[in-house]
């Protein structure tokens, strides 16, 4: 094979920075265990790579006797879903090789180990096998009987006509180095037999010391004790004791057997090989003695320490909500009496940021968004030149004048008004902390003022939005999904409160009856009552140009004659939310009187597609025409292209 280019992997790696990891697991780079297990991991991917992989250098064009037409590229990331390496089909998760005129795709591990042209298996067959240098679309019936699915390359009897998948009869030299029989110091009855392919059929298929499922390429086994090991155990084995005065004050040793246990640390069931102390009768999960001592969670404004015994008697966990054994382990908040967490929910990857505090000092932010200055005016961070007053509840609708925050007209409620401009802020947009934590993000977000009125899409509610957003890194929400938090009470269900919980990967909400992927819930026995973001915080009063009173919103309701909608004449339904009249008599769909735009600035310039547009309320006495639709715009807010005189557009989505 010819190279040219030589780059360094370190150049190519990965989209994202990597930090230096010790990892047990089969590496990403090359799909194989390593007795070295330094590497490289990416926490955004949960990708590994061994060092001597990511430290090694790699040529940016071959040529490859598989593909001789065409030249072959080295490629760090893919625009196809799930792309697979044309010779073993296994998924590509690092770099591989490319011929996008062919779309053939080479894997590193077949780069540095191109199974021969014609090979000799006689424990698998008894004449040479020829490899089939394309891809097997029909699936084959291998003959090792391994019963894989692969549209791999194919090796080949010619004179019986039997077909075997690649790695069913060939494997690098280098991965026959591992030993048929082991002797190990966890199962001293009997040698463990390397075993591959589906673990028996008596087996659980788990690793008997860390649990974990085997990996089918590679595992060993001793049938008569139904003893299997994986190979990250088989090279590195847990310490038959450990001495860790955090989680226990005595030496704890491994009991390498199937036994059920609750767990001291985390107070959940176990079913194999706990750490323990026979005197105390303390047992704990391997997993539970690398718990972290001091951490944030994004459900509480306060670190959370882990304690050996929580002690609060009929307390809740303040992440599932479930009661906790107070007499097990977890972890709770030195401020807060009462708050506690299990371990496994506080520790969850979307939960808790992966960072521990332990020994790292806390410091006093000052999150307090204005300072008072006598009991009518404050000076709002927002807005340092000049000082707020306050307007009590404000009995007229002004669509004019707008929050400056949450972008909503100023209407039948307090609000704090600049003395000497235009700006404006609700009591309840003013009273939004600088800094705050979010049950949608796992670092503290910071209140952005977004002074030029950058457009964003809000990450909890989908909504376009250029008012002040709560931010970290790429993740955004607007002011009002931003200010959500646990316990979420709201008129729609006053009667429990409401809260997110992270185990509930999205339901149908009862508001706008459509699936949602971030809610929150009512945990109340069978209430099952479920409130998207985005029906949250829609607002309880407007006002619309079809009534000349405000519109409240209405919760849904049983009936059985049609309602419909004065504004888009079409049917609504009664099940779902939609805004009434004084009188009760209209059913206005919510996004009829809202519009797309709602969390718009009006007279801002928005870029949507690389076009900028100007925000222009519609309440001229002729609306305009959509340039998409073709109809006339029935929404109170349009866009309108810069530059322009009449192309308009009603809606993103019309």
């Amino acid at each position: 094979m010819e190279s040219e280019g030589v780059l360094s992997i370190a150049l190519l790696i990965h989209e994202h920075p990597m930090m230096p990891w010790n990892d047990l697991r089969k590496g990403d780079c090359c799909d194989r265990f390593e007795s070295q297990s330094d590497g490289y991991y990416c926490k955004s991917c949960d990708l590994f790579v061994h060092k001597k992989c990511g430290d090694g250098e790699l040529s940016e064009f071959i040529d490859h006797p598989y593909h001789p037409d065409h030249t072959l590229r080295l490629r760090s990331r893919f625009t196809c879903f799930n792309p697979t390496c044309d010779l073993c089909d296994r998924r590509i998760l690092f770099l591989s090789y490319r011929c996008d005129i062919c779309n053939f795709d080479l894997d590193l591990r077949c780069f540095k180990y191109t199974p021969p042209e014609v090979i000799d298996n006689f424990k698998m067959h008894n004449h040479k096998l020829t490899l089939l240098k394309e891809r097997n679309w029909m699936t084959i019936g291998c003959s090792a009987k391994c019963g894989k699915y692969s549209r791999g390359f194919t090796y080949k009897c010619e004179e019986c006509e039997v077909a075997f998948h690649v790695d069913c009869v060939w494997h690098p030299p280098e991965e026959l180095n591992y030993s048929t029989e082991v002797n190990h110091s966890y199962h001293t009855l009997h040698p463990l037999k390397l075993l591959t392919g589906q673990p028996p059929d008596y087996s659980d298929g788990k690793c008997r010391l860390c649990g974990r499922n085997v990996d089918i390429e590679l595992f060993y086994h001793c049938s008569s004790c139904n003893f299997t090991l994986d190979m990250p155990c088989v090279l590195h084995p847990p310490p038959q004791s450990v001495m860790d005065l955090k989680a226990h004050d005595h030496q704890l040793t491994l009991l390498p057997r199937l036994d059920s246990f609750t767990c001291n640390a985390c107070g959940l069931k176990g079913d194999q090989s706990p750490y323990i102390c026979v005197p105390c009768g303390f047992m704990i999960h391997q997993e539970c003695l690398r718990l972290p001592r001091v951490i944030n969670i994004n459900r509480h404004d306060h670190r959370v320490s882990r304690t050996t015994v929580l002690g609060v008697v009929n307390s809740v966990c303040g992440v599932c909500r479930k009661k906790v054994d107070w007499t097990c382990g977890g972890f709770s908040c030195l401020r807060c009496p009462g708050y506690v967490v299990h371990s496994k929910c506080a520790t969850r990857k979307d939960v808790w940021n992966g960072k521990e505090l332990e020994g790292v000092p806390e410091e006093d932010e000052d999150i307090e968004p204005y300072v008072v200055i006598d009991d009518n005016t404050i000076h709002h961070f927002s807005h340092k030149d000049h000082h707020l007053r306050l307007h009590g509840n404000c009995i007229l609708y002004e669509e004019n004048k707008r929050c400056s925050a949450c972008t909503h007209p100023i209407a039948l409620q307090s609000f704090y008004g600049c003395m000497d401009c235009d700006f404006s802020l609700h009591q309840k947009c003013a009273k939004c902390p600088k800094r705050k934590r979010h049950v949608l993000h796992n670092e503290r977000l910071t209140l952005s003022t977004n002074k030029d009125l950058e457009v964003f899409r809000c990450h909890a509610c989908s909504r376009w939005c250029n008012g002040f957003m709560y931010k970290h890194g790429h993740k955004k929400l607007d002011v009002l999904c931003g200010s959500v938090s646990e316990p979420f009470v709201h008129p729609s269900h006053l009667h429990h409160p409401l809260y997110y919980m992270p185990t509930e990967k999205g339901k149908i909400c009862n508001g706008c009856n459509t699936w949602e992927p971030f809610v929150l819930i009512c945990i109340e026995g069978d209430c099952g009552f479920v409130l998207c973001f985005r029906c949250a915080t829609l607002p309880q009063v407007v006002k619309h140009r079809v009534d000349d009173y405000p519109l409240s919103l209405c919760y849904g309701e049983e009936a059985s004659g049609k309602y419909w909608c004065d504004i888009c004449e079409k049917e609504t339904s009664p099940k779902n939310w939609f805004y009434t009249c004084k009188d009760q008599q209209a059913s206005l769909h919510i996004e009829c009187v809202l519009g797309s735009y709602i969390r718009l600035m009006p007279r801002s310039i928005a870029k949507f597609w690389g076009k900028s547009y100007e925000v222009v309320p519609n309440n001229s006495v002729t609306r305009p025409f959509c340039n998409r639709c073709k109809s006339r715009c029935m929404y109170p807010i349009n866009l309108k292209l810069l530059g322009t005189s009449e192309t308009y557009l009603c809606s993103l989505y019309c």
